[in-house]
């Protein structure tokens, strides 16, 4: 079982928007080795703990959440149902076993809850689904009849029938669905589609991050332009955002500076033959480092700061795209955020996800062993997770 208390350390008030949907509170009713387990977000949040206590898993939560906000199929999302199941829970007479997720999202609609139940065993399928605010019941799903493919699911409707009935496919979240059901002709109806509208948007813009330093260090082929999650093709994406924005990119090379050895005057990337390219730092004296050269360190510190100056643009991520980029928010999810950083690496890092967290089109949720380091940082939620 695992047990999250949270604390907030000078929170920026500045730093929160309510116009842009956001998360901010992760629910993890039953799932792997949480149970009972509610973390609260701020603009920055680091979930802190040793291992085993469950940081990876709360973030695999935070992710699957956003791609089934995104209407992503459940096995897809889910490959490893099983190892979501907590390890002591008990099959039903049915010889059924599942977990339960959920999360708030605030906004212009204000606080709104979504709460999921999966069935892991023997079928994997969403079970139940619920979508409220102020109390209200927005949207409820139930599995009435374990020999069809289907949930059967009521929204609210406050117009002539309280509610509306029909039924769901039980391999996706219907919250996303909503829109495409519901009419918008009454108070009620309008209600339930902004509470949804607000949670997909709040989901969708998440970049799962984790960088691969030995996959940073080979030439990559150009033309992608999109970081992914490992950030295997930092070159190819260099070679884009450098011409884009001159004054975004001389502030990417500024942070660089703070965080690698030696002179920084540019960071750039340069092709070769057979179509790829790779990365270099200029030291300002006609030296040339190729990434191949830099620490581990150093090749982690340079990709999250990229991944801090960028956007959905130009990260591997899925927007709601009828949303203009000004109202939403992305949140990067960063496992392992201090793995293999010097500690002026880490208050340089922090300093950075701070200030760009501030700004509000950008939130970070990052794992670590011990939050000991972030004290007297502004901004900062620490979550800590006791195995």
């Amino acid at each position: 079982m695992a047990v999250s208390t949270a604390s907030t350390e000078s929170a920026t008030p500045a730093a929160l928007h309510p116009a842009r949907p956001h998360v901010t509170e992760l629910r993890l009713s039953a799932f792997a080795g949480h149970r009972r387990a509610v973390l609260r977000f701020g603009p920055l949040t680091v979930l802190a703990g040793p291992s085993g206590c469950g940081k990876t898993s709360a973030l695999r939560a935070y992710d699957a959440l956003a791609r089934l906000g995104g209407g992503a199929e459940l096995g897809a999302v889910f490959p490893d149902p099983v190892a979501c199941v907590p390890e002591r829970a008990r099959p039903d007479a049915q010889h059924r076993r599942g977990f339960r997720i959920g999360c708030t999202a605030d906004g212009p609609a204000g606080p709104v809850r979504l709460d999921v139940a999966v069935q892991a065993e023997p079928e994997l399928r969403i079970v139940g689904e619920r979508l409220t605010a102020d109390g209200v019941v927005l949207l409820e799903t139930a599995l009435r009849d374990p020999g069809r493919r289907a949930v059967q699911a009521a929204w609210h409707t406050a117009g002539s029938a309280p509610v509306t009935r029909a039924p769901l496919p039980d391999d996706r979240l219907g919250t996303p669905l909503l829109p495409l059901r519901v009419a918008g002709k009454t108070d009620g109806q309008r209600r339930v589609l902004a509470a949804a509208e607000q949670m997909v948007v709040a989901l969708r813009s998440v970049f799962n991050c984790d960088p691969r330093p030995g996959r940073m260090r080979e030439p990559v082929p150009t033309g992608f332009g999109r970081l992914l999650g490992g950030c295997d093709n930092l070159a190819d994406v260099l070679w884009r955002t450098r011409a884009e924005c001159g004054r975004r990119h001389a502030q990417f090379v500024a942070a660089v500076r703070g965080g690698c050895a030696g002179p920084v005057a540019d960071v750039l990337a340069e092709p070769g033959v057979d179509g790829v390219v790779r990365a270099l730092l200029d030291r300002g004296d006609g030296t040339r480092t190729a990434l191949a050269r830099l620490g581990y360190g150093e090749l982690r510190y340079l990709a999250l700061a990229l991944v801090l100056f960028t956007g959905p643009g130009v990260l591997e991520v899925d927007p709601a795209g009828e949303v203009p980029a000004a109202l939403q928010t992305l949140t990067v999810l960063a496992d392992g955020f201090d793995r293999g950083l010097d500690a002026r690496q880490r208050a340089e890092l922090l300093g950075l996800a701070a200030r760009m967290c501030d700004r509000g089109h950008i939130r970070l949720v990052a794992a670590v062993a011990d939050a000991s380091w972030t004290a007297g940082a502004g901004g900062v939620t620490v979550v800590h997770l006791i195995p």
